[in-house]
């Protein structure tokens, strides 16, 4: 009862934690970013132009951030690296498509980018590719 009630953690702990946090995360990502990347034709020319460079350019990069980044999370190699692509694309899920609305429409969003950014701030942790090398 008493190791519930404590603020300490062990090194395994965080490490576990993260790696689970990572994995769950790119998994989620990994399945919205193969699904548009498979309604690519479809969604090519209605999806939102957020950067004024084309929808389906548009589309293309939140692919490259859910789909591949995703990927990056899973393993934990580039873990860092590939989480600024993942906020940005949440970032504008969140503020540009949910306008600003955290709790409503944009309330996944806001989730994957809170997410996110724990890994950004913490690393991949010693259960990645990362880890591994010795990054």
């Amino acid at each position: 009862m008493n190791r519930f009630l404590s603020t300490k953690y062990s090194a395994g702990a965080f490490n576990f934690g993260i790696f689970v946090l990572r994995v769950t995360l790119g998994l989620l990502l990994v399945s919205h970013g193969y699904d548009k990347m498979v309604h690519f034709a479809e969604l090519k020319n209605r999806f939102m132009n957020f950067i004024n460079l084309g929808s389906a350019v548009s589309l293309s990069l939140i692919i490259f951030a859910e789909f591949f980044c995703g990927i990056f999370l899973i393993l934990g190699l580039f873990t860092r690296f590939a989480s600024i692509p993942i906020l940005i694309a949440m970032s504008v899920i969140v503020f540009m498509v949910a306008h600003g609305h955290v709790f409503a429409e944009g309330e996944r969003g806001t989730i994957y980018l809170a997410a996110t950014f724990a890994i950004l701030l913490c690393g991949p942790g010693k259960i990645s590719v990362d880890g591994m090398i010795g990054k």
